[in-house]
């Protein structure tokens, strides 16, 4: 198997450049469309102008604010749901009853209820009895010591961690039972051979795993791993149904205001468009480092 040259792996052909038109002359079209059929007057420099406002205080736009919070929301999400996703998937493998059906019971009813249901049963369960049952209502409610940059980078405003923890736990636990499956199936699909061999050389069953088996099962989960994540960048939007004030949320308050509901939301797609495209790439380069040892 050999890698492709750097100089033709992003060359067009002759369908890209056909796609590219047809994809351009719908945008003219559309846009040419909104203004004789609707008679929609667009005002892009008013829509620029608003979402590069600074707030009253010197603070970062609006716009902005919310934009940090999905990319803070998604990775906190990606974090959590990846290590939930691991630890079901290792306890859906398990031969002990007593942790296999209850991480496939798990599975099953997150994967056969709408999110939308799911985060609005949750978000209340998580405000009303998670939070005070674990003792974090001081840290996440009643916060009133000044934060440092490296936890306001981290967490953002201490007035809002309690949405930023009710928004990654409500995201991480939707995704996590997808992760799993993904985990499962990439490392279900390792060869008994492989198996046989680590038990050969007299490894433990963490260092079988953690040498032998979980390298070859990465090559194969990757690209499915991707789309779960880009997919939790996406479904990050359902958050502001619980008024968490990440892109979706800001983009919908400064559109309700200013009227300018065309120009706002196409902005708002073009915040998720990069961070995907962002998302996609760097998996794309994990992918490259992970099939390196199948290269020849």
């Amino acid at each position: 198997m050999s890698r492709k040259p750097a100089s033709t792996r992003w060359r067009l052909n002759t369908l890209d450049g056909i796609l590219l038109v047809i994809i351009a002359g719908f945008a003219v079209w559309l846009y040419a469309r909104s203004a004789v059929g609707i008679h929609y007057q667009w005002h892009w420099e008013k829509a620029f102008s608003l979402i590069f406002s600074q707030g009253a205080n010197g603070e970062l736009p609006y716009f902005f604010q919310g934009l940090i919070a999905t990319i803070r929301l998604s990775l906190w999400g990606m974090v959590f749901a990846g290590l939930l996703g691991l630890c079901l998937a290792l306890a859906r493998r398990s031969p002990w009853q007593v942790l296999r059906l209850p991480a496939q019971a798990y599975i099953q009813l997150v994967r056969n209820i709408p999110p939308l249901v799911f985060v609005f049963i949750f978000y209340f369960f998580i405000s009303s009895q998670l939070i005070p049952a674990l003792g974090l209502s001081d840290i996440l409610r009643n916060h009133s010591d000044a934060i440092n940059p490296l936890q306001a980078w981290l967490f953002g405003p201490a007035k809002l961690w309690e949405n930023l923890f009710s928004g990654v736990l409500c995201v991480g636990l939707i995704a996590a039972a997808y992760i799993a499956e993904v985990i499962r199936s990439g490392i279900d699909a390792i060869p008994k051979g492989q198996w046989e061999a680590a038990d050969s050389l007299g490894l433990s069953r963490w260092d079988r795993f953690r040498f032998v088996i979980f390298p070859q099962a990465l090559s194969g989960i990757v690209p499915p791993l991707a789309g779960q994540f880009i997919s939790l960048v996406k479904d990050s939007s359902i958050i502001s149904l619980i008024s968490i004030q990440e892109l979706t949320f800001v983009g919908s308050e400064i559109a309700n205001s200013s009227g300018l509901i065309f120009e706002i939301w196409l902005l708002v797609g073009a915040g998720y468009l990069a961070l995907c495209l962002v998302l996609s790439f760097l998996f794309s380069k994990l992918e490259q480092r992970s099939q390196r040892h199948t290269v020849r």
